[in-house]
């Protein structure tokens, strides 16, 4: 196996690395499975872009009847509000009652179609770059961290009920501009004043389009910007505890849509 730490081939059953020292590095046999899944092209892209769709598809089947009433072309196929609550939309019902989980469900939500259209357009065009400026796993914080940022600095502020992954989508223009300002160079610099350009247009375009969670915006820009200059100065290359974060905000995230909908649902039957 690839020891995650250093990168060099060791025995599955070292206890410690021989090349970094390393404890463990096999984490019993758990290690080598993660590594030959992401080698099988398990990746924060894929699995980001597939929550978003069954996600969708759930909310649209959790109310049918919602479905087919839309009030105009930015409401077509739009789950109802009781459905995005079921499947854990934040702001305020659920957080007013304390469904602080709500910060990480929500990001895998949307409202109609054009919605996640042109979310999972920008992830798919900017979460593969990432993973390859900083791999799988911490691109998939730098994605949860930024979310759960904007989406608190939202409902801190504001309080109303949203959805989406556009905070997230601005941790990951923030991570860009981290890692062109740390690669330096011509190229890093055109890079970086290109980022921020796209940052700055689509922030001002928030105030012309109805709808749009600026706030949200704003917090997921710096909490990508903070969570992934904190990545590079603790370590230059992903190493095991990325990992192991990943897969605890992951965890989480799908505990919070069980508890979302255990909750949502238990308190409509009760009405």
């Amino acid at each position: 196996m690839i020891c995650p730490q250093c990168g060099k081939l060791i025995g599955v059953g070292e206890e410690r690395c021989p090349f970094c020292g390393a404890w463990r590095p096999g984490m019993w046999g758990l290690t080598p499975v993660l590594q030959r899944a992401l080698g099988r092209g398990l990746s924060a892209t894929g699995l980001v872009i597939q929550a978003c769709v069954a996600l969708y598809v759930i909310g649209l089947l959790l109310d049918v009847g919602a479905i087919l009433r839309p009030s105009g072309i930015l409401s077509l196929l739009s789950p109802s509000g009781r459905a995005l609550y079921q499947t854990g939309m934040t702001g305020g019902v659920a957080w007013a009652a304390g469904l602080y989980w709500t910060l990480l469900t929500a990001i895998y939500l949307h409202g109609g179609l054009l919605h996640i259209f042109f979310n999972l357009m920008w992830v798919r065009q900017l979460l593969p770059q990432i993973e390859e400026y900083y791999g799988s796993a911490r691109a998939f914080i730098i994605f949860t961290v930024s979310g759960f940022a904007g989406f608190l600095l939202s409902n801190l502020i504001l309080n109303a009920p949203t959805v989406g992954a556009s905070g997230s989508i601005f941790g990951l223009i923030a991570a860009a501009i981290v890692y062109g300002r740390q690669r330096g160079g011509t190229w890093g610099q055109v890079i970086v004043r290109q980022l921020w350009q796209t940052a700055i247009l689509l922030f001002v375009m928030g105030f012309v389009i109805s709808g749009v969670n600026n706030l949200a915006h704003l917090g997921g820009f710096v909490g990508g910007f903070a969570i992934s200059e904190w990545l590079v100065r603790m370590r230059p290359r992903e190493g095991r505890a990325a990992v192991f974060a990943a897969l605890g905000l992951a965890v989480a995230t799908l505990a919070g849509f069980a508890a979302s909908f255990i909750w949502v649902t238990r308190a409509l039957m009760q009405r």
